[in-house]
């Protein structure tokens, strides 16, 4: 950095008046485009880390486009003569309130002893001229203790070693004020080439500093959420891996008589949400050589709903097990997710299919009904009385049975597959119409194959579960 007293260096040429100018309306016209990306900023959610992130970039950008524009109006307005005093037809007092304010000048005369600060130096270091500026003996004074030594080797470096200096240091002002200033200088030499003196110019950088630790602090917790997210992720995925089915492709139950049934399931993440929710799907042989079918989901994401989901389906195994019928079976549950230390709200099906008889025995808590296709065409089964799991204290749920012939076609799925939305009306319409395909299918594990075709790619907030069942023939 050039002193105006450097004796063997000549002055630098200011730039052209109109290349300046069209610098500072590049950097207004700049500065007012990012104030506006950060009000709008203001609204993000405190608790949303990636919009404190994003604010507080916006914030320091402000910063550094405030820091840009006044060094670019002081090399508008061209430095002074002297430390101390204000460019030509423009006020002190003028530049005492403009972002000017935030860098001031310094010489300190190595042969007199004497110091010469400009009025924006006074301002930085919250003193009145009336006390006069600093010498170099007492400028270690203002600093903060560790930083003290960080400056005496500058100092050195530049008066012993002709080093420009270059570096930042803490002081407390008298009003108790913290600031942090960016000093850069070099020595004046004299005519002999010894050090006369020492220039400097120094800048508060206290705000760009203060947006800069807001932009690393919020970058550090975004990582920490981000990866709180994928190991939260990543347990949810395994829990439920740990816990629907195993088997893959088509499954016969029971394994023995004329009809069985061919099953084959699937499970379709969210679209919307890289989180793992709380539906299940189940196929189980029964003592009594009945088999269980089973649907269904949690409120919430995440270990919390795939941990409870994983709760119910245990218990949910366990009662069918113990021969306990589809309707009591949803009253137990029910009771079972109002005493869970994390309350939630829970859609269920379960259904007990016979095949000496080929009855189905089946029981809901507000959940869609079975799909019955046969012959061509589908149509959703009459439910019986059920509410949600979790709503009502003490409900009770009734029972609905359905004779099912060799080749029919049993869809049970959870809310997710046939609604995009909470507001999506369409309801199962679009499985439905999948009618004359399933007719023409060979086993129920085609037909989930055209069930993922058809509502795989489709935009979906939650995730959902499908199990078709087809009756042996």
């Amino acid at each position: 950095m050039p002193s105006h007293l450097f004796a063997d260096r000549p002055a630098s040429q200011p730039p052209e008046r109109g290349s300046v100018d069209a610098l500072i309306s590049q950097t207004r016209r700049l500065r007012v485009d990012v104030d506006a990306v950060r009000r709008d900023a203001v609204a993000v959610d405190d608790e949303d880390p990636q919009g404190r992130w994003q604010r507080a970039l916006c914030d320091l950008a402000v910063h550094q486009l405030d820091d840009l524009g006044a060094h670019l109006g002081q090399l508008k307005a061209g430095l002074p003569a002297r430390a101390g005093e204000a460019p030509a037809g423009r006020p002190p007092a003028a530049m005492g309130t403009s972002l000017l304010s935030r860098v001031g000048s310094a010489e300190w005369n190595l042969l007199t002893d004497e110091a010469s600060w400009s009025d924006e130096l006074y301002e930085i270091f919250g003193r009145t001229p009336e006390s006069g500026p600093l010498t170099l003996d007492e400028l270690p004074s203002m600093l903060f203790a560790e930083d003290q030594g960080f400056l005496a080797a500058m100092v050195t470096d530049c008066l012993v070693d002709g080093k420009p200096i270059d570096g930042e240091f803490r002081i407390v002002r008298a009003d108790g004020v913290v600031r942090t200033l960016h000093m850069m200088g070099e020595p004046v030499l004299d005519s002999d080439g010894c050090t006369a003196s020492m220039w400097a110019v120094l800048r508060d950088v206290s705000e760009l500093r203060r947006s800069q630790r807001a932009v690393h602090e919020t970058r550090d917790s975004l990582q920490h959420q981000q990866h709180i997210a994928r190991t939260e992720h990543r347990i949810a995925v395994e829990l439920q891996e740990s816990v629907l089915p195993p088997w893959r492709g088509s499954l016969r139950l029971p394994h023995g008589g004329p009809a069985a049934l061919d099953l084959a399931a699937h499970y379709l993440p969210s679209t919307s949400s890289a989180m793992i929710g709380g539906d299940w799907y189940d196929a189980l042989e029964l003592p009594d050589g009945q088999t269980l079918l089973t649907v269904g989901g949690l409120t919430g994401h995440g270990v919390t709903a795939t941990s409870q989901m994983a709760m119910l389906l245990g218990a949910l195994r366990g009662m069918a097990v113990a021969g306990i019928a589809p309707g009591a079976l949803m009253g137990h549950l029910n009771q079972l997710l109002e005493a869970s230390t994390q309350p939630a709200l829970g859609s269920a099906m379960c259904c007990r299919y016979d095949p000496a008889t080929r009855l189905l025995t089946w029981a809901h808590a507000g959940h869609p009904a079975p799909l019955l296709f046969r012959d061509g065409t589908g149509r959703p089964l009459t439910p019986p009385e059920g509410v949600l799991l979790g709503a009502t204290s003490g409900a009770s749920y009734e029972q609905a049975e359905a004779r099912l012939r060799p080749g029919d076609l049993l869809v049970l799925h959870t809310d997710g597959l046939s609604r995009r939305s909470p507001t999506d009306g369409a309801g199962p319409s679009r499985l439905l119409d999948l009618a004359p395909r399933f007719a023409g299918a060979r086993s129920a594990q085609e037909c989930v194959r055209l069930t993922v075709e058809e509502f795989g790619e489709a935009e979906r907030e939650n995730d959902a579960c499908v199990l078709i069942a087809r009756v042996a023939a």
